[in-house]
């Protein structure tokens, strides 16, 4: 039967990538679109919603900023609708509460018609006689099933808890990850001795925390951590221009194997922790420290836990290794909690047209400049995704600085016309040869860049 409903883009998940997608498609006109979330409503993080903490980025990479801050869905705007411009204005924050920044997303998601909740995506198939998507999704709340047609597809499903092999099978009560630490804090209470194993913002964040309640509950505290220091984001103006749509191109031009070195190298700049929270940290244990008593605590870094055991009354025993010392050695703990990140999440839905993905030798998406999914030439249609391209377009992809930007290259391409005109340059780095380099390919050409590298045309491919 033919889908009593069709649209022009149709968005699988609701997090702030594919938000910032409905938010901009919601001033463009005549683009007809629907975003589908199986949970009942948004939640950015809940888990790590601290008091007292902030986002890594300015207010300005809010949902459309940084492409349109005229939008009535700029988190200025929020404050106005809000009555809270003067306060903000008197705190003179440039980086916000994260509980702001969740509630500012939950009122986006809430007051945008094209944003359907309770909803869970089945499965997308396609129709080589229509030529459209057909996405067949679950209402949760009343139990129906329907399908709907669309033109295009935006995978913007998110990523998932990632929990290192040596903990599998050991995940609880006493077992979890930092995206249930709220939830699961309580658990912590009448343990002797907690480790956190995980040195991202998350971890240190959480180590906080922990110190902070070290003294009312007495536990021991133990920070392990594979990278070579508890070190700080990389935030200087030049290296933030790492995440600019220059970058992004430089680095998708490069080749394969280069790409893949790359982001592992580049762990400071997305990876690390906020000058202001290891201050934080550095300072309470000084204060700790007073009288010539140390703290009660390990800061281990170059530390891979590579086996975990259930010990009895022991609670767990962990086989580590200083990797610069290449030693093993046990430690015994009650609690762990697990900073150790996020990978893909899984497109199950995507099942029907799996064969019609040109997948890479690593089973990931082949993702083009517009974030247009390689597909077998007679699927007609877009399948396009956010925030799981990282391989192909660099350390920028999770970040929410070019959410805004990627949500409109998008736009822009699904209409087939510049629906929202994008800069040609944001970046004062030439990340490649210098354009004006003797001998340079595409020096001095239109269309180049001051990486080298040309650039996209509006609702193109480079």
């Amino acid at each position: 039967m033919r889908p009593a409903t069709e649209y022009d883009l149709v968005g699988i998940g609701i997090g702030p990538f594919n938000l910032a997608l409905a938010a901009l498609a919601d001033g463009a006109g005549s683009t007809r679109t629907l975003f589908l979330e199986q949970s009942e409503r948004f939640s950015w993080h809940p888990g790590m919603l601290l008091e007292g903490t902030v986002l890594q980025v300015p207010f300005l990479a809010d949902l459309v900023s940084l492409v349109d801050p005229t939008s009535r869905w700029s988190f200025l705007n929020y404050l106005r609708e809000h009555s809270r411009l003067f306060p903000f204005y008197f705190a003179e924050r440039f980086h916000v509460p994260r509980q702001e920044y969740d509630h500012y997303c939950r009122w986006v998601a809430e007051s945008l018609p094209s944003c359907r909740f309770g909803s869970r995506v089945e499965q997308v198939s396609w129709d080589a006689e229509t030529e459209r998507f057909l996405v067949g999704y679950h209402d949760l709340p009343s139990g129906q099933r329907s399908t709907v047609a669309a033109g295009n597809v935006v995978i913007g499903v998110g990523t998932a808890p990632a929990t290192p092999s040596a903990f599998h099978g050991l995940a609880g009560e006493d077992i979890f990850h930092s995206s249930r630490y709220l939830d699961s804090r309580s658990r912590l209470r009448g343990a002797r001795d907690i480790t956190l194993v995980g040195s991202g913002q998350s971890g240190a964040e959480i180590f906080l925390d922990l110190l902070r309640e070290q003294p009312a509950h007495g536990w021991r505290l133990r920070w392990l951590a594979r990278t070579p220091a508890f070190a700080p984001m990389e935030y200087s103006e030049l290296g933030l221009e790492h995440f600019t749509p220059d970058y992004t191109e430089y680095f998708r031009n490069l080749p394969a194997e280069t790409r893949a070195r790359l982001v592992p190298e580049q762990w400071q700049l997305y990876k690390a922790i906020s000058d202001e929270t290891i201050s934080d940290i550095y300072n309470l244990l000084y204060e700790r420290g007073i009288g010539g008593q140390w703290p009660d605590v390990t800061l281990a870094p170059n530390v891979e836990v590579l086996a975990a055991t259930a010990a009895g009354s022991s609670g767990y025993q962990l086989v580590c290794r200083q990797r610069e010392q290449q030693r093993d050695f046990t430690l015994n703990t009650d609690r762990v909690v697990l900073a150790t990140g996020y990978e893909p999440r899984g497109a199950e839905f995507l099942r029907p047209v799996r064969d019609l993905v040109d997948w890479d030798e690593h089973g990931r998406y082949r993702v083009d400049g517009d974030y247009r999914v390689a597909l077998d030439a007679q699927v007609t249609g877009g399948l396009y995704v956010q925030n799981a391209e990282m391989h192909s377009h660099g350390v920028g992809a999770p970040d929410l600085t070019l959410g805004a930007w990627r949500a409109a290259r998008i736009l822009n391409d699904v209409a087939g016309r510049p629906v929202y005109s994008l800069p040609e340059r944001a970046a004062f780095t030439t990340f490649g040869i210098p354009a004006d380099a003797a001998g340079a390919a595409g020096a001095g050409e239109p269309g180049s860049t001051a990486s080298g590298i040309p650039v996209a045309r509006q609702g193109g491919t480079p």
